[in-house]
């Protein structure tokens, strides 16, 4: 507000302009009136004359219209496919900027029902796998533990603007598939072979999103990759696009080695086979040195047949 006294002053001053002089008796001022005026104030007004604003409008201060950064994530498509392989543990990456004092949200996607799973650093899952890894500066992680296939879906990464931001996430997981093949590369459940030949077991392991050597041959309980007291075992395995080939060698096989030979991708999944060690030639269910079980199966079958119609046409 203004000294009480400075609009008459600034009375006086224009009069002063007009008219060249002032009558302080005849309007009543004296010397202690003007005393009471800031010291300032005269030093403002013995600048040159200008146009002065309307004492009864007071001075607005112009309000701000600048708002807050808007939020957005670091990919622009706002979606991401994720491939994880069963039983491995997946992020889920949701990397916001701007964030300031907004809240990203986690959640489950099924059909119509939607699950929440984190609530800022918060996590509200009933299932443990389940937590929120925070990495600076940015990035809003997602862990799930040990995958499943039940894990697979829609995911989506929320912030709380206004209107709210959405990052979509696609989280497949990859089932391996492990099968024990015989010489054509059909998978097969029973192998023959004759006392003092070598067995051979070929396993394929194939959709695996990283390929690994981590391979297993169990004979029953027994661990075979690393097992000497027997002599004469060996497993080789060569790692290919998507997958694995391994291979077991028992040499000098004996009635002992009979059983369930198991080839295992670690924990996730498994194939079994049954091994049966003959002695002598059994031609209805031998098979040894590349020939397959069926052949010799297939040939008995064939001559029991002939040996029929010969007795019926008797």
């Amino acid at each position: 507000m203004r000294h009480p006294t400075f609009r008459l002053i600034l009375t006086l001053v224009s009069l002063h302009h007009l008219t060249g002089s002032i009558q302080v008796g005849k309007i009543g001022l004296n010397d202690n009136t003007f005393k009471t005026i800031p010291r300032h104030f005269w030093q403002d007004i013995s600048s040159p004359y200008t146009d002065l604003p309307d004492d009864d409008i007071e001075e607005e201060s112009e309000e701000s219209t600048t708002h807050d950064p808007y939020p957005f994530f670091d990919d622009t498509n706002m979606t991401a496919n994720v491939t994880t392989q069963l039983g491995n543990d997946v992020y889920l990456h949701c990397r916001v900027n701007d964030l300031r004092e907004r809240t990203v949200t986690w959640v489950r996607r099924k059909g119509d029902d939607i699950h929440l799973i984190t609530v800022g650093r918060h996590t509200y899952s009933s299932d443990s796998r389940y937590s929120l890894q925070y990495q600076t500066p940015n990035d809003w992680q997602l862990l799930i533990q040990y995958a499943n296939e039940r894990d697979e879906g829609l995911y989506e990464c929320q912030i709380s603007s206004h209107p709210p931001l959405v990052f979509l996430v696609y989280l497949i997981v990859v089932v391996p598939r492990v099968e024990i093949v015989d010489e054509r590369g059909l998978a097969t459940i029973d192998k023959f072979y004759k006392a003092g030949s070598t067995i051979e077991l070929k396993c394929i392991i194939s959709k695996v999103p990283q390929p690994t050597s981590y391979v297993t041959w169990k004979h029953g309980m027994r661990m075979l990759n690393y097992d000497t007291s027997r002599g004469g075992i060996s497993v080789k395995t060569d790692l290919l696009t998507g997958g694995a080939m391994s291979r077991l060698y028992i040499a000098n096989a004996n009635r002992y080695d009979t059983g369930n030979y198991t080839c295992a991708l670690a924990d996730i999944a498994q194939a079994t086979v049954a091994v049966h060690v003959l002695n002598g030639e059994n031609p209805a269910a031998m098979q040894h040195g590349g020939c397959t079980e069926g052949r010799p199966l297939t040939s008995t079958m064939l001559l029991l047949f002939l040996a029929l119609v010969i007795c019926t046409i008797r």
